[in-house]
């Protein structure tokens, strides 16, 4: 028996992630305080994942099939998007200027998105055999396992740095993120 995880390909599973992320947009524009926070934290670890997995698994792939034109551009924007992302971070959503920036970095990351679904989904979906797109989510997935769950953008944008960076990042991040959950918690 095959699950549906199991068959989803990895065009399906980026797709999927778009949408879970520009649900996040609208949580974190429609919340105040903590649960803008919590929001905002989020989408935070979703897009850090996502982008780190995109350029180990998904940008190579793409690089024979839409070009090295294409994925130069989603790099560059992935790298933007990292700066923006660390300093909206390090503002945090109390900061009078959050909302004004964070309507910018959502601009900029749905023009991303919106790229990456015309330009290089497409190629990767005619020009790649669907029992590899199957395998290449499932790569993703073990990418995003190891991923930092905060933007670094100092770490650098290729597949060899995510690799040696990412690990140690992600322990770092995710150890940061449980010390915050627990704080958290104690206030309640």
């Amino acid at each position: 028996m095959t699950t549906v995880q199991e068959e989803q390909d990895v065009i399906e599973l980026l797709l999927s992630q778009h949408q879970q992320i520009k649900a996040l947009f609208t949580r974190v524009n429609q919340s105040v305080g903590e649960p803008k926070r919590d929001a905002f934290h989020e989408l935070t670890r979703l897009l850090a994942v996502h982008e780190s997995a995109e350029e180990q698994v998904v940008h190579p792939a793409a690089r024979d099939d839409a070009g090295d034109d294409v994925v130069e551009a989603r790099l560059e924007e992935e790298n933007e998007a990292k700066r923006a992302l660390a300093a909206l971070y390090d503002l945090g959503v109390d900061s009078p200027e959050f909302d004004a920036r964070f309507a910018e970095f959502e601009a900029a990351v749905l023009s991303h998105a919106l790229h990456e679904e015309q330009e290089e989904f497409p190629l990767l979906r005619t020009r790649t055999d669907p029992k590899t797109l199957v395998r290449m989510a499932g790569a993703l997935r073990a990418a995003e396992a190891v991923s930092p769950t905060r933007p670094h953008p100092n770490a650098g944008e290729n597949p060899v740095a995510n690799l040696i960076a990412g690990p140690p990042l992600a322990i770092f991040d995710k150890t940061r993120d449980a010390v915050r959950d627990w704080r958290q918690s104690q206030k309640s």
